[in-house]
Protein backbone atom coordinates (compact mmCIF):
# COMPACT_ATOMS: atom_id res chain seq x y z
CA UNK A 1 0.00 0.00 0.00
CA UNK A 2 0.83 3.84 -0.65
CA UNK A 3 -0.40 5.93 1.84
CA UNK A 4 -0.95 9.59 2.12
CA UNK A 5 1.22 9.07 5.07
CA UNK A 6 3.67 7.88 2.63
CA UNK A 7 2.72 10.46 0.02
CA UNK A 8 3.07 13.21 2.43
CA UNK A 9 6.50 12.35 3.87
CA UNK A 10 7.90 11.66 0.33
CA UNK A 11 6.55 15.84 -0.90
CA UNK A 12 7.80 17.10 2.24
CA UNK A 13 11.41 15.30 3.51
CA UNK A 14 12.08 13.75 0.43
CA UNK A 15 14.46 15.99 -2.71
CA UNK A 16 13.54 14.74 -6.27
CA UNK A 17 15.79 15.72 -9.39
CA UNK A 18 15.67 19.23 -9.82
CA UNK A 19 12.79 19.91 -7.71
CA UNK A 20 12.37 21.81 -4.56
CA UNK A 21 11.03 20.05 -0.99
CA UNK A 22 8.93 23.37 -0.60
CA UNK A 23 7.28 23.23 -3.93
CA UNK A 24 7.89 20.11 -5.60
CA UNK A 25 6.94 18.61 -8.80
CA UNK A 26 4.35 15.42 -8.23
CA UNK A 27 5.57 12.23 -7.88
CA UNK A 28 4.10 9.45 -9.09
CA UNK A 29 4.06 6.40 -6.60
CA UNK A 30 5.40 3.45 -8.84
CA UNK A 31 4.64 -0.81 -7.39
CA UNK A 32 6.50 -2.47 -9.89
CA UNK A 33 7.69 -2.35 -13.22
CA UNK A 34 8.14 -5.25 -16.10
CA UNK A 35 8.48 -5.00 -19.69
CA UNK A 36 7.82 -1.46 -20.88
CA UNK A 37 5.41 -0.59 -18.45
CA UNK A 38 5.13 1.17 -15.06
CA UNK A 39 2.70 0.09 -12.50
CA UNK A 40 1.31 2.44 -10.43
CA UNK A 41 0.26 1.73 -7.13
CA UNK A 42 -3.60 2.81 -7.92
CA UNK A 43 -3.50 -0.18 -10.82
CA UNK A 44 -2.47 2.30 -13.57
CA UNK A 45 -0.39 1.37 -16.30
CA UNK A 46 1.92 3.52 -17.92
CA UNK A 47 4.02 2.74 -21.09
CA UNK A 48 7.35 3.90 -20.42
CA UNK A 49 9.16 6.37 -23.05
CA UNK A 50 11.93 7.09 -21.13
CA UNK A 51 13.73 3.92 -19.95
CA UNK A 52 14.17 5.26 -17.18
CA UNK A 53 16.39 8.12 -18.11
CA UNK A 54 18.12 6.44 -20.87
CA UNK A 55 18.96 2.93 -18.92
CA UNK A 56 16.60 0.24 -19.22
CA UNK A 57 17.19 -0.41 -22.87
CA UNK A 58 15.68 -3.83 -22.14
CA UNK A 59 13.24 -2.93 -20.08
CA UNK A 60 12.17 -3.70 -16.75
CA UNK A 61 12.41 -7.12 -14.98
CA UNK A 62 14.40 -8.61 -18.22
CA UNK A 63 14.42 -12.62 -16.76
CA UNK A 64 18.65 -12.65 -17.78
CA UNK A 65 19.54 -9.65 -16.13
CA UNK A 66 17.49 -10.95 -12.81
CA UNK A 67 19.50 -13.85 -12.96
CA UNK A 68 22.54 -12.36 -13.28
CA UNK A 69 21.64 -10.45 -9.54
CA UNK A 70 20.50 -13.21 -8.06
CA UNK A 71 23.49 -15.75 -9.14
CA UNK A 72 25.70 -12.92 -8.22
CA UNK A 73 24.37 -12.06 -4.83
CA UNK A 74 24.61 -15.50 -3.76
CA UNK A 75 28.35 -15.17 -3.68
CA UNK A 76 28.99 -12.09 -2.70
CA UNK A 77 27.26 -8.37 -3.36
CA UNK A 78 30.39 -6.46 -2.64
CA UNK A 79 34.03 -6.17 -1.79
CA UNK A 80 36.13 -3.33 -1.54
CA UNK A 81 38.41 -3.04 -5.22
CA UNK A 82 41.45 -1.92 -3.30
CA UNK A 83 43.72 -4.72 -3.41
CA UNK A 84 41.03 -7.08 -3.83
CA UNK A 85 39.48 -8.23 -7.72
CA UNK A 86 36.86 -10.99 -8.98
CA UNK A 87 35.39 -12.17 -11.92
CA UNK A 88 32.73 -10.18 -12.75
CA UNK A 89 35.22 -7.43 -13.52
CA UNK A 90 37.32 -9.07 -15.14
CA UNK A 91 34.86 -10.37 -17.82
CA UNK A 92 33.18 -7.06 -17.70
CA UNK A 93 35.96 -5.71 -18.51
CA UNK A 94 37.46 -7.95 -21.02
CA UNK A 95 33.78 -7.71 -22.77
CA UNK A 96 34.08 -3.76 -22.88
CA UNK A 97 37.06 -3.86 -24.08
CA UNK A 98 35.70 -6.16 -27.31
CA UNK A 99 33.76 -3.84 -28.49
CA UNK A 100 35.80 -0.85 -28.00
CA UNK A 101 38.64 0.22 -30.51
CA UNK A 102 41.95 -1.64 -30.01
CA UNK A 103 43.71 1.43 -29.25
CA UNK A 104 41.54 1.81 -25.93
CA UNK A 105 42.63 -0.88 -23.63
CA UNK A 106 42.24 0.40 -19.71
CA UNK A 107 39.66 1.02 -17.75
CA UNK A 108 38.54 2.58 -14.70
CA UNK A 109 34.95 1.38 -13.22
CA UNK A 110 33.36 4.39 -11.39
CA UNK A 111 30.34 4.78 -9.35
CA UNK A 112 28.44 6.78 -12.14
CA UNK A 113 28.07 9.26 -15.15
CA UNK A 114 28.84 11.84 -13.16
CA UNK A 115 32.04 10.49 -12.12
CA UNK A 116 33.89 8.35 -14.87
CA UNK A 117 33.46 12.68 -16.03
CA UNK A 118 35.38 13.53 -13.51
CA UNK A 119 37.65 10.33 -13.67
CA UNK A 120 38.50 11.25 -17.19
CA UNK A 121 39.34 15.19 -16.34
CA UNK A 122 41.76 13.70 -13.86
CA UNK A 123 43.06 11.59 -16.82
CA UNK A 124 43.80 14.04 -18.89
CA UNK A 125 45.07 16.96 -16.29
CA UNK A 126 47.49 14.12 -14.68
CA UNK A 127 48.60 12.16 -18.47
CA UNK A 128 50.07 15.74 -18.57
CA UNK A 129 52.18 16.43 -15.23
CA UNK A 130 53.88 12.92 -16.16
CA UNK A 131 54.60 14.69 -19.48
CA UNK A 132 55.92 17.75 -17.19
CA UNK A 133 53.70 20.05 -18.95
CA UNK A 134 51.34 22.59 -17.21
CA UNK A 135 48.03 22.07 -18.94
CA UNK A 136 45.50 22.93 -16.34
CA UNK A 137 42.16 23.76 -18.96
CA UNK A 138 39.78 21.68 -20.81
CA UNK A 139 38.39 22.93 -24.25
CA UNK A 140 34.59 22.14 -25.14
CA UNK A 141 31.75 23.18 -26.99
CA UNK A 142 28.67 25.12 -25.75
CA UNK A 143 25.23 23.95 -24.69
CA UNK A 144 27.17 20.72 -23.46
CA UNK A 145 26.04 18.91 -20.56
CA UNK A 146 27.81 16.34 -18.29
CA UNK A 147 26.42 15.66 -15.38
CA UNK A 148 25.99 17.63 -11.54
CA UNK A 149 29.22 17.31 -9.77
CA UNK A 150 31.32 20.35 -9.87
CA UNK A 151 34.13 19.16 -12.54
CA UNK A 152 31.64 18.14 -14.67
CA UNK A 153 29.35 21.15 -14.36
CA UNK A 154 32.57 23.19 -14.94
CA UNK A 155 32.60 21.83 -18.86
CA UNK A 156 28.67 21.85 -18.97
CA UNK A 157 27.52 25.48 -20.87
CA UNK A 158 27.86 27.68 -17.82
CA UNK A 159 25.58 30.58 -19.74
CA UNK A 160 22.99 28.42 -21.18
CA UNK A 161 22.31 25.24 -18.51
CA UNK A 162 20.78 24.81 -15.60
CA UNK A 163 24.37 25.29 -13.79
CA UNK A 164 24.61 28.96 -14.80
CA UNK A 165 24.38 30.53 -11.38
CA UNK A 166 27.18 28.32 -10.08
CA UNK A 167 29.48 30.04 -12.62
CA UNK A 168 31.53 31.85 -9.94
CA UNK A 169 32.62 28.64 -8.43
CA UNK A 170 34.45 27.02 -11.56
CA UNK A 171 37.18 26.87 -13.01
CA UNK A 172 37.98 28.73 -16.43
CA UNK A 173 37.47 26.81 -19.32
CA UNK A 174 37.42 27.35 -22.57
CA UNK A 175 33.74 27.37 -24.78
CA UNK A 176 33.72 26.87 -28.39
CA UNK A 177 30.66 27.72 -30.77
CA UNK A 178 28.42 24.49 -30.87
CA UNK A 179 28.03 23.01 -34.49
CA UNK A 180 25.31 25.05 -35.75
CA UNK A 181 25.15 21.53 -39.20
CA UNK A 182 22.96 19.04 -38.47
CA UNK A 183 23.26 15.38 -39.05
CA UNK A 184 21.05 14.96 -41.75
CA UNK A 185 22.05 18.46 -43.06
CA UNK A 186 24.48 20.05 -45.35
CA UNK A 187 28.09 20.38 -43.95
CA UNK A 188 29.23 23.84 -43.22
CA UNK A 189 33.12 24.51 -43.05
CA UNK A 190 32.34 27.48 -41.08
CA UNK A 191 31.10 25.24 -38.32
CA UNK A 192 34.91 24.45 -36.97
CA UNK A 193 36.44 28.25 -37.28
CA UNK A 194 35.85 29.02 -33.78
CA UNK A 195 36.69 25.87 -32.58
CA UNK A 196 40.12 26.11 -34.58
CA UNK A 197 40.58 29.88 -33.31
CA UNK A 198 40.16 28.73 -29.55
CA UNK A 199 43.19 25.70 -30.16
CA UNK A 200 45.35 27.59 -31.71
CA UNK A 201 45.46 30.27 -29.66
CA UNK A 202 45.14 28.69 -26.44
CA UNK A 203 46.83 24.94 -27.12
CA UNK A 204 49.89 25.06 -24.98
CA UNK A 205 47.62 25.23 -21.89
CA UNK A 206 44.62 22.93 -23.10
CA UNK A 207 44.47 19.01 -21.42
CA UNK A 208 42.05 17.65 -23.51
CA UNK A 209 38.87 18.24 -25.38
CA UNK A 210 35.37 17.00 -24.09
CA UNK A 211 32.41 16.48 -25.66
CA UNK A 212 28.93 14.68 -26.12
CA UNK A 213 29.82 12.94 -29.82
CA UNK A 214 27.09 13.53 -32.54
CA UNK A 215 24.20 14.30 -29.88
CA UNK A 216 24.32 17.30 -27.35
CA UNK A 217 21.87 16.27 -24.83
CA UNK A 218 19.53 18.03 -21.95
CA UNK A 219 21.68 21.09 -23.07
CA UNK A 220 20.50 21.19 -26.66
CA UNK A 221 18.84 18.33 -27.61
CA UNK A 222 20.28 18.43 -30.88
CA UNK A 223 22.02 16.21 -33.96
CA UNK A 224 25.07 17.43 -35.48
CA UNK A 225 27.13 16.55 -38.06
CA UNK A 226 29.83 13.80 -38.04
CA UNK A 227 32.27 16.03 -39.92
CA UNK A 228 32.53 18.10 -36.81
CA UNK A 229 33.63 15.06 -35.18
CA UNK A 230 36.54 14.34 -38.20
CA UNK A 231 37.59 17.93 -37.46
CA UNK A 232 38.05 17.80 -34.41
CA UNK A 233 40.13 14.93 -34.23
CA UNK A 234 42.11 16.08 -36.84
CA UNK A 235 42.76 19.45 -34.95
CA UNK A 236 43.49 17.77 -31.57
CA UNK A 237 46.35 15.46 -33.51
CA UNK A 238 47.72 18.26 -34.90
CA UNK A 239 47.73 20.54 -31.54
CA UNK A 240 49.06 17.13 -29.75
CA UNK A 241 45.91 17.37 -27.43
CA UNK A 242 43.89 14.67 -25.85
CA UNK A 243 40.29 14.24 -26.77
CA UNK A 244 37.14 12.79 -24.25
CA UNK A 245 34.06 11.47 -25.73
CA UNK A 246 31.04 11.67 -23.16
CA UNK A 247 29.07 8.39 -24.00
CA UNK A 248 27.26 8.08 -20.96
CA UNK A 249 23.72 8.92 -22.56
CA UNK A 250 24.64 7.65 -26.27
CA UNK A 251 26.68 4.71 -25.23
CA UNK A 252 25.03 1.10 -26.35
CA UNK A 253 23.18 1.32 -29.53
CA UNK A 254 20.67 4.34 -29.02
CA UNK A 255 21.85 6.30 -32.04
CA UNK A 256 21.63 3.70 -33.88
CA UNK A 257 25.67 2.77 -33.91
CA UNK A 258 27.12 0.76 -30.35
CA UNK A 259 28.06 4.86 -29.31
CA UNK A 260 27.16 7.57 -31.41
CA UNK A 261 31.23 9.02 -32.27
CA UNK A 262 31.09 5.69 -34.36
CA UNK A 263 29.04 8.20 -37.12
CA UNK A 264 32.20 9.67 -38.21
CA UNK A 265 34.52 7.55 -39.68
CA UNK A 266 37.68 6.49 -38.47
CA UNK A 267 37.38 8.86 -35.57
CA UNK A 268 38.71 7.24 -32.48
CA UNK A 269 38.75 9.04 -29.01
CA UNK A 270 41.87 9.03 -26.36
CA UNK A 271 39.38 8.44 -23.67
CA UNK A 272 35.56 7.35 -23.49
CA UNK A 273 33.25 7.46 -20.75
CA UNK A 274 30.15 5.15 -20.65
CA UNK A 275 27.34 5.14 -18.15
CA UNK A 276 23.32 4.91 -18.19
CA UNK A 277 22.57 1.77 -20.29
CA UNK A 278 25.65 0.09 -19.04
CA UNK A 279 23.81 -2.08 -16.40
CA UNK A 280 20.61 -2.41 -18.90
CA UNK A 281 19.35 0.17 -15.45
CA UNK A 282 19.64 -2.37 -12.91
CA UNK A 283 22.60 -0.17 -11.04
CA UNK A 284 24.77 2.40 -10.99
CA UNK A 285 27.96 1.87 -12.70
CA UNK A 286 30.04 3.63 -15.39
CA UNK A 287 33.10 3.05 -16.77
CA UNK A 288 36.26 5.34 -18.75
CA UNK A 289 37.84 3.76 -21.05
CA UNK A 290 41.49 5.13 -21.86
CA UNK A 291 44.82 4.76 -24.49
CA UNK A 292 47.30 2.55 -23.16
CA UNK A 293 49.48 5.69 -23.69
CA UNK A 294 47.28 7.55 -21.32
CA UNK A 295 47.92 5.39 -18.23
CA UNK A 296 51.62 5.19 -19.02
CA UNK A 297 51.85 8.91 -18.91
CA UNK A 298 49.95 8.65 -14.99
CA UNK A 299 52.45 6.10 -14.34
CA UNK A 300 55.02 8.51 -15.00
CA UNK A 301 53.53 11.43 -12.85
CA UNK A 302 54.24 11.88 -9.40
CA UNK A 303 53.12 10.16 -7.18
CA UNK A 304 52.63 7.54 -9.97
CA UNK A 305 49.36 6.20 -9.54
CA UNK A 306 45.73 7.58 -10.86
CA UNK A 307 44.98 9.15 -6.89
CA UNK A 308 40.83 7.78 -7.27
CA UNK A 309 38.93 5.23 -5.89
CA UNK A 310 35.22 5.14 -5.35
CA UNK A 311 33.95 3.11 -2.40
CA UNK A 312 31.68 0.73 -4.62
CA UNK A 313 34.30 0.95 -7.39
CA UNK A 314 33.88 -2.43 -9.22
CA UNK A 315 30.69 -3.68 -7.23
CA UNK A 316 30.03 -7.14 -8.35
CA UNK A 317 26.58 -6.99 -8.75
CA UNK A 318 26.42 -3.97 -10.99
CA UNK A 319 29.61 -5.71 -12.74
CA UNK A 320 28.00 -9.00 -13.39
CA UNK A 321 24.36 -7.41 -14.29
CA UNK A 322 26.44 -5.18 -17.10
CA UNK A 323 27.80 -8.19 -18.41
CA UNK A 324 25.02 -9.70 -19.11
CA UNK A 325 23.20 -6.67 -20.36
CA UNK A 326 25.67 -6.48 -22.96
CA UNK A 327 25.27 -9.78 -23.78
CA UNK A 328 22.06 -9.63 -24.22
CA UNK A 329 21.98 -6.56 -26.47
CA UNK A 330 24.63 -7.94 -28.48
CA UNK A 331 22.51 -11.19 -28.88
CA UNK A 332 18.88 -9.84 -29.87
CA UNK A 333 19.59 -7.81 -32.81
CA UNK A 334 19.57 -4.56 -31.26
CA UNK A 335 20.39 -2.67 -34.74
CA UNK A 336 17.03 -4.08 -36.08
CA UNK A 337 14.91 -3.19 -32.80
CA UNK A 338 16.80 0.55 -33.00
CA UNK A 339 16.18 1.21 -36.82
CA UNK A 340 12.54 -0.11 -36.51
CA UNK A 341 12.01 2.36 -33.30
CA UNK A 342 14.01 5.02 -35.64
CA UNK A 343 11.30 4.54 -38.59
CA UNK A 344 8.71 4.69 -36.50
CA UNK A 345 9.13 8.05 -34.58
CA UNK A 346 10.69 9.86 -37.92
CA UNK A 347 7.06 8.73 -39.39
CA UNK A 348 4.77 9.53 -36.51
CA UNK A 349 6.36 12.78 -35.06
CA UNK A 350 7.77 14.72 -38.07
CA UNK A 351 4.11 15.64 -38.87
CA UNK A 352 3.52 17.19 -35.52
CA UNK A 353 6.02 19.89 -37.32
CA UNK A 354 2.11 21.23 -38.59
CA UNK A 355 1.37 22.08 -35.06
CA UNK A 356 1.52 25.69 -33.82
CA UNK A 357 3.32 24.88 -30.37
CA UNK A 358 6.50 22.90 -32.50
CA UNK A 359 9.18 24.68 -33.49
CA UNK A 360 11.00 21.45 -34.71
CA UNK A 361 11.38 17.63 -34.78
CA UNK A 362 14.89 15.47 -34.65
CA UNK A 363 15.42 11.96 -34.52
CA UNK A 364 18.14 9.42 -35.00
CA UNK A 365 18.29 6.12 -33.58
CA UNK A 366 15.88 5.90 -30.55
CA UNK A 367 15.50 9.49 -29.90
CA UNK A 368 12.35 11.29 -31.32
CA UNK A 369 12.72 15.18 -30.22
CA UNK A 370 9.71 17.35 -30.04
CA UNK A 371 11.15 20.92 -29.82
CA UNK A 372 8.49 23.23 -28.62
CA UNK A 373 8.23 26.82 -29.10
CA UNK A 374 7.48 27.78 -25.58
CA UNK A 375 8.37 26.64 -22.12
CA UNK A 376 6.19 23.48 -20.85
CA UNK A 377 4.50 23.15 -17.71
CA UNK A 378 6.08 19.88 -16.82
CA UNK A 379 3.28 19.59 -13.63
CA UNK A 380 0.43 19.79 -16.02
CA UNK A 381 1.84 17.53 -18.93
CA UNK A 382 2.71 14.97 -16.37
CA UNK A 383 -0.78 15.19 -15.08
CA UNK A 384 -2.07 14.91 -18.60
CA UNK A 385 0.23 12.33 -19.90
CA UNK A 386 -0.08 9.77 -17.04
CA UNK A 387 -4.29 10.14 -17.18
CA UNK A 388 -3.46 8.83 -20.93
CA UNK A 389 -1.52 6.01 -19.39
CA UNK A 390 2.05 6.61 -21.16
CA UNK A 391 5.42 8.02 -18.91
CA UNK A 392 6.96 10.63 -20.65
CA UNK A 393 9.13 13.43 -18.96
CA UNK A 394 9.24 17.05 -20.75
CA UNK A 395 11.63 19.19 -19.71
CA UNK A 396 12.14 23.40 -20.82
CA UNK A 397 10.65 23.16 -24.38
CA UNK A 398 11.35 19.55 -25.21
CA UNK A 399 9.42 16.91 -24.86
CA UNK A 400 11.91 13.37 -25.98
CA UNK A 401 11.01 9.70 -26.89
CA UNK A 402 13.91 7.54 -25.54
CA UNK A 403 12.17 4.31 -25.35
CA UNK A 404 13.19 0.90 -24.96
CA UNK A 405 14.26 -1.40 -27.48
CA UNK A 406 11.67 -3.75 -27.29
CA UNK A 407 8.83 -1.48 -27.03
CA UNK A 408 6.59 -2.89 -29.26
CA UNK A 409 5.46 -0.75 -32.35
CA UNK A 410 1.60 -0.55 -30.58
CA UNK A 411 2.95 1.04 -27.49
CA UNK A 412 5.26 3.52 -29.15
CA UNK A 413 2.33 4.53 -31.97
CA UNK A 414 0.34 4.93 -27.97
CA UNK A 415 3.33 7.45 -26.75
CA UNK A 416 3.51 9.28 -29.87
CA UNK A 417 -0.41 10.04 -30.40
CA UNK A 418 -0.22 11.15 -26.62
CA UNK A 419 2.27 13.59 -27.82
CA UNK A 420 0.49 14.46 -30.30
CA UNK A 421 -2.74 15.21 -27.96
CA UNK A 422 -0.81 17.45 -25.92
CA UNK A 423 0.77 20.00 -28.68
CA UNK A 424 -2.82 20.46 -29.81
CA UNK A 425 -3.38 22.15 -26.58
CA UNK A 426 -1.81 25.96 -25.18
CA UNK A 427 -2.60 25.36 -21.89
CA UNK A 428 0.45 22.92 -21.67
CA UNK A 429 2.82 26.10 -22.33
CA UNK A 430 3.93 28.96 -21.06
CA UNK A 431 2.26 32.17 -22.81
Amino acid sequence: MFTNKDYNFDRNHIWHPYTSIKKPLPCYPVKKAYGCKLELFNGKLLIDGMSSWWTAIHGYNHPRLNNALKKQINNMSHVMFGGITHIPAIHLCKKILSIMPKPLSCIFLADSGSIAIEVSMKMAFQYWMGKKRNKTRLLTIKNGYHGDTFGAMSISDLNNSIHSFWNKYFPCHIFAESPKSAFHKKWKNSDIDDFFRLVKNNHSEIAAVILEPIFQGIGRMYFYHPNFLKKVREICNDYDLLLIFDEIATGFGRSGKMFAYQHADNVIPDIICIGKALTGGNLTLAAVVCKKEISDGIDASIPKSFMHGPTFMGNPLACAVSLESINLLIETNWEKKVKHIENILQKGLIPLLKYPQVKDIRVLGAIGIVECKKIINIAKIQKFFVEKGVWIRPFFKFIYLVPPYIITTQELLILIETIEKAVERRDFFAI
